[in-house]
């Protein structure tokens, strides 16, 4: 009996949904995050030479590699853990060690990532964190003084999550070392995959969070030149009105200077922008998932990003929504000008109408002088042959020169006449 036939992709889409598991952590713990980009062109950045990076820090520790063209690895690295994905614009690594250091945030994790191996990344750093797990202290104020040390405390955001299993809390500043520090209070008894999940839920909302805000920096670069489009295409408006309106053609060249100006910004920001948008999506969904709680009259996490992070992402689309409305208000304005340009076309070929039929009134009106002096040039040197000719016969009978021509001359008119006419009909 013959099998149903499978798509292609069916086991490699549905395997798609369980290749990115979450760690499995026991506490106490320590985490070490890093990601990575091209500074330009993320989209289309060298893969291979990503997979080659991270093999090269797995044969430092004798790691085994991952598979060809896989998009994401988890194995051991001497007595550590190690996580690492490949995403569209950028690469993350996170690097897992058990039990914490006795000075917080110190950094001994991060360490497993060689300098001299950083430095010829295939790419910039977007953003390193370094997480601290431990267990929760009998006194929740125990907490509070120990974020108060760890964090600044104008910007920290602490609040119970998953249930209040877990208190996590951040500032999401960059320390002296250069990573965002997150911190783990967690309840005995929580699972292992919890905890993970947490974890990684944390390390998302700061890269994803880092990923949006390149929105901002492209936003913020397009302010001038967009200040100087929005101004060149108001003055192109006001010249096409009024009495200031000058030839279509004078205006032509500007405005297509102009709108020319405004589509190539934006058609190099729209992947940034689109990208912007679907980070912030995800920023959001991460924070939702968390199930927040308020611990002991703290700011949350969506507080926090509410007051600073929403703002920037405003900014973000009011920008995108600004560069779409002078997009759409140039190519109104070339509507417009086409417009113009026709019922000015419309005005010339009427004016150019008008004198060819002038020209042509005229013309027939030297044309019929001309038949007229044509008739009489005719005539006359057919009256003076019709003398000779007939002179001779003329004076048999008597009849004088003079009669002879007065005689002749209606009757070779009236004939020549005829005959112009004639062929006057012929030709039209």
């Amino acid at each position: 009996m013959a099998e149903i036939q499978d798509h292609p992709l069916r086991y490699q889409l549905a395997n798609e949904l369980h290749a990115r598991p979450f760690p499995a952590l026991d506490v106490p713990c320590r985490a070490a995050y890093l990601a990575l980009k091209p500074a330009e062109g993320a989209s289309g950045r060298d893969r291979e030479a990503e997979r080659a990076h991270l093999i090269d820090l797995l044969d430092r520790h004798g790691a085994p590699h991952p598979q060809p063209d896989a998009t994401h690895y988890s194995g051991q690295l001497g007595r550590h853990q190690i996580k690492w994905e490949s995403h569209t614009e950028f690469v993350t690594y996170t690097i897992f060690g058990s039990g914490v250091a006795q000075r917080p945030f110190d950094g001994e994790t991060f360490r497993m990532f060689p300098a001299d191996w950083l430095a010829k990344a295939p790419g910039v750093r977007v953003t390193s964190a370094l997480v601290r797990v431990e267990e929760m202290p009998e006194h929740p104020e125990e907490v509070s003084e120990r974020m108060d040390g760890w964090m600044v405390a104008e910007s920290i955001a602490v609040s119970e999550v998953v249930d209040g299993d877990v208190i996590v809390g951040t500032d999401f500043r960059i320390d002296p070392a250069g990573h965002v520090r997150f911190a783990c209070f967690v309840k005995p008894g929580v699972g292992r995959q919890r905890v993970g999940r947490v974890v990684q839920r944390l390390t998302e909302i700061e890269t994803y969070k880092a990923m949006s805000m390149l929105g901002l920096g492209r936003a913020r670069r397009l302010s001038g030149p967009l200040g100087k489009l929005d101004n060149e295409l108001s003055d192109l408006m006001d010249a096409m009105t009024g009495d200031r309106a000058r030839p279509a053609e004078e205006e032509l060249e500007k405005l297509l200077r102009v709108a020319a100006e405004i589509e190539m910004q934006l058609t190099h920001a729209s992947f940034r922008f689109g990208a912007t948008a679907a980070y912030e999506a995800i920023v959001w969904q991460r924070i939702e998932v968390l199930r927040e709680q308020r611990f002991m009259g703290r700011q949350t996490l969506k507080e926090f990003m509410t007051r600073r992070y929403d703002p920037a992402m405003r900014t973000v689309k009011s920008t995108e929504g600004r560069l779409q409305a002078m997009a759409a208000r140039s190519a109104r304005a070339s509507d417009l000008l086409r417009t113009r340009v026709d019922v000015e076309r419309q005005a010339q070929n009427q004016a150019l109408l008008a004198s060819m039929d002038k020209r042509a009134d005229l013309q027939l009106r030297l044309q019929q002088t001309v038949e007229g002096l044509s008739v009489v040039a005719i005539s006359y040197y057919a009256v003076s042959l019709g003398t000779y000719l007939l002179e001779p016969f003329a004076k048999g009978l008597g009849i004088e020169k003079g009669w002879l021509t007065a005689g002749l001359t209606p009757l070779v008119i009236l004939l020549v006449w005829l005959a112009v006419r004639r062929i006057r009909k012929k030709l039209h």
